[in-house]
């Protein structure tokens, strides 16, 4: 099947805080805790946090927690951990040391890559798109759903795009759209007749969940209880939250993100006061409201920079991060969706992130494009390269070759060029051939040659396909959920 995944190891290493800024975010963090609090809208949690001494008002649902448990609570996560995939070899290992780009999720419309038509998503598209995600080694695991199923029945909609993403891909999933209890313990369940059972799933979670504190300082109920399933569960599990600075989050970036983390930071701890030792990982989106519209930007500098700030935080609590990336609000592949692409990938990937939420998807998150994929694919191998740094040793150095090939000489043929040569970066889309040509060729762009690999892709690929009495048992389960 050839190479599964493309991790970055990052060397190179920009940070955007001063430790003095670190200390004084954190401690703003603990003191909005503390002080303010933080609403939990779910019995279950307000009895966990309550039991291990924070100061609960059952009328409002806000939870004061004290400094000392919460970093206590922090102190119970696992540092490390993986993100099983039903192919081992695509197993993401979040070691500190990796950096893994992933989808994107919960789009609404596809563009067509053969007819350029823009329609709404179907479950043929969930599991297109997770065929399309299983077949680019650039992207590490499928997180979502990337875009919804909106042509089955609402109540088991969920289940329906378990159903195509276990069967149309063996990396790992990540869901986004499972966000109540009842709809944890399915996804939760499917996963497990996937993974062989529940104690294997516990042992080898080939799912994770993502869920999203209601900004600012608030949450969902039934978000938590979908987070506590996950943790009772042993199943990785994450908040992010998507403060928009001057809405939901103060203007200032600073402001902006002790109130994005603050959210995160108690519900992470959350977990651990209801059940330690449950792997979790931090995350987080903040960005800016546009000023003209007061909607989401979908990609600015205030995005790029929070970024870096909040994974510096992560490394700061000793957790994993996934950090929003490839954030763009343009409406096609253009100039400003690669822009807003390669800035807001470099700079968490420069500052260490260990996942990279979302490749795949355009106009702030809600149309899938399959050759902006490929693009943005291309952006992510550029990145890597760079945040790669340069190697300098015995070898790189290269004064043996220097001196056998001497002035005036040579060094295509020599054994050392041969070696090195498989280490330079190659593109797949950009064009670098003279212009004559580029002319002849029909003046075919980044677009056009991302487009015809798309499209081959999506006739071709054909994942691992899930074992018969496996794919038996899911589909059951879909039309259990469907007949009520």
């Amino acid at each position: 099947m050839g190479q599964r995944l493309n991790p970055t190891v990052p060397h190179l290493r920009w940070n955007v805080l001063r430790p003095d800024d670190v200390e004084a975010i954190h401690e703003s963090i603990l003191w909005v805790l503390e002080e303010v609090g933080v609403s939990f809208p779910n019995e279950r949690a307000l009895d966990a946090l309550e039991g291990n001494g924070c100061a609960v008002d059952r009328a409002t649902h806000v939870a004061r927690m004290p400094r000392a448990v919460v970093m206590e609570a922090l102190a119970q996560a696992p540092r490390t951990f993986t993100l099983a995939a039903r192919d081992r070899e695509a197993d993401v290992v979040l070691d500190g040391k990796h950096c893994y780009l992933t989808s994107d999720g919960c789009g609404v419309f596809v563009i067509d890559p053969r007819t350029g038509e823009k329609r709404a998503s179907t479950k043929a598209d969930v599991a297109d798109s997770a065929r399309f995600v299983d077949a680019l080694p650039n992207v590490a695991l499928y997180w979502g759903p990337i875009v919804t199923a909106e042509d089955v029945p609402a109540v088991a909609r969920h289940m329906h795009e378990v159903e195509a993403i276990y069967s149309n891909t063996t990396k790992h999933f990540q869901t986004v759209d499972c966000v109540t209890g009842e709809t944890a313990r399915a996804a939760i369940a499917m996963a497990a007749v996937v993974a062989g059972g529940k104690e294997e799933l516990r042992r080898r979670p080939i799912l994770s969940f993502v869920q999203c504190p209601i900004d600012p300082l608030g949450n969902d109920g039934e978000a938590l209880e979908a987070g506590l399933v996950a943790a009772e569960h042993g199943v990785p599990s994450c908040f992010l939250s998507l403060t928009l600075g001057c809405a939901t989050g103060p203007a200032t970036m600073a402001g902006n993100l002790v109130v994005n983390m603050a959210a995160v930071v108690a519900d992470t701890a959350l977990m651990q006061l209801a059940y330690p030792g449950a792997p979790v990982f931090l995350s987080g989106a903040p960005s800016i409201m546009d000023l003209k519209t007061g909607g989401y930007t979908g990609g600015g500098p205030e995005d790029a920079l929070m970024a870096a700030a909040a994974i510096e935080l992560a490394h700061f609590y000793g957790l994993p991060i996934a950090m929003g990336a490839m954030g763009t609000g343009a409406k096609e592949e253009n100039w400003q969706s690669a822009v807003d692409d390669v800035f807001s990938t470099m700079l968490p990937l420069m500052a260490h992130a260990d996942m990279l939420n979302g490749c795949c998807l355009l106009d702030g998150s809600m149309i899938l494009s399959y050759p902006l994929a490929v693009m943005e694919s291309e952006i992510y191998g550029f990145a890597q390269k760079i945040a790669g740094g340069i190697v300098v040793d015995l070898e790189t150095l290269a004064r043996e070759v220097i001196q056998a090939v001497g002035p005036g000489g040579t060094y295509l043929g020599q054994k050392h060029t041969r070696h090195h040569m498989a280490e330079i970066w190659q593109p797949t889309v950009f064009d670098r051939s003279p212009y004559d040509m580029w002319v002849r060729g029909g003046k075919a762009g980044a677009y056009e040659k991302a487009r015809e690999i798309a499209v081959g892709i999506l006739d071709s690929h054909k994942p691992e396909p899930l074992p018969a009495d496996a794919a038996a048992e899911l589909r059951a389960m879909v039309e259990r959920a469907e007949g009520g």
